[in-house]
């Protein structure tokens, strides 16, 4: 299936909006032309390429391309502790951190991440949104049998970042924090333009995977997933210690990336809306500390 546009339920609005998207029409060549797939495989989805251009935002001139991208993508740098002419580089720009009041933390599970978001109450249920066949695999997604078997019917939460978002990513919930495990793999993107019928591509790219205990809602599995132009996935938690709902836990350097969070069976209700957009084939704007489950 062939998206023509990204659309996505703003939730304040519940109306259905359109996603600016930078890159859009190479990212439509990469994945639905024929003639794209050949670059693609031999470079755009290798982590050279993206290492490469993550090292260009670091560089000083890469400044040049704040401005630009705030107006472009309409970004309220109100919220930003730094001025667009404070940043050091595009990438400090691009991991800037918000004012400490930019963000409400609510009750109940909240978001990880500012972006949009699909939910599924049973991991199987996931085909509501991908095309029947593309062969997501849990286990695989995983690498681990014993996590596979904890998290096996249980709820799944898939929080999208694209460039223009907010990239720190936080915790959705109380508890204590273990160590990360590191599962080296590709750069696909994860833009609806390539996942929507291949949803494989989260079992086939980087991704980091930790387990928060929690009183409430048993052991969540938060995992951050590299894509096409990050640079790198930057955690800034320290390991084995307690944590509080909406604590930073790390950031995405340059480029869009996922937040995906796994739930034990029956541990976790997913909101109504969230469940019902996904099963209408739309993700659903949220940002981080907003409630997405009870």
């Amino acid at each position: 299936m062939k998206l023509d546009k990204i659309e996505y339920i703003d939730r304040k609005t519940n109306k259905i909006l359109v996603e600016n998207v930078p890159g859009e029409s190479f990212l439509k060549f990469l994945y639905h032309n024929p003639f794209g797939k050949l670059p693609l495989e031999l470079l755009v989805k290798r982590k050279c390429l993206s290492s490469f251009y993550g090292k260009l935002m670091d560089k000083k001139n890469s400044i040049n391309k704040i401005e630009d991208f705030v107006k472009d993508n309409h970004i309220d740098m109100s919220e930003s502790q730094k001025k667009v002419g404070e940043f050091i580089s595009f990438n400090d720009f691009f991991y800037r951190k918000l004012k400490s009041n930019a963000r409400k933390i609510e009750s109940g599970v909240v978001s990880s991440a500012d972006g949009k978001i699909i939910g599924f109450q049973e991991v199987n249920d996931w085909d509501k949104f991908f095309v029947k066949g593309s062969e997501f695999c849990l286990e695989k997604y995983l690498n681990n049998k014993e996590l596979w078997g904890k998290y096996k019917g249980g709820s799944m939460i898939v929080i999208r970042l694209a460039p223009a978002d907010y990239h720190r990513y936080h915790f959705p919930a109380n508890g204590k924090i273990g160590s990360r495990n590191k599962i080296d793999g590709y750069y696909y993107s994860v833009s609806p333009y390539a996942i929507k019928d291949n949803f494989r591509v989260f079992c086939e790219n980087k991704r980091e995977l930790t387990t928060l205990e929690t009183n409430e809602y048993g052991d969540i599995l938060i995992s951050e997933i590299g894509a096409t132009m990050v640079g790198g996935i930057e955690q800034t938690y320290t390991p084995n210690t307690d944590v509080k709902k909406g604590e930073e836990k790390g950031y995405f350097t340059f480029g869009g990336s996922s937040v995906l969070l796994l739930f034990e069976k029956g541990k976790v209700t997913i909101d109504s809306d969230i469940l019902k957009n996904t099963k209408n084939g739309y993700e659903t704007k949220v940002y981080m500390g907003e409630k997405i489950g009870e």
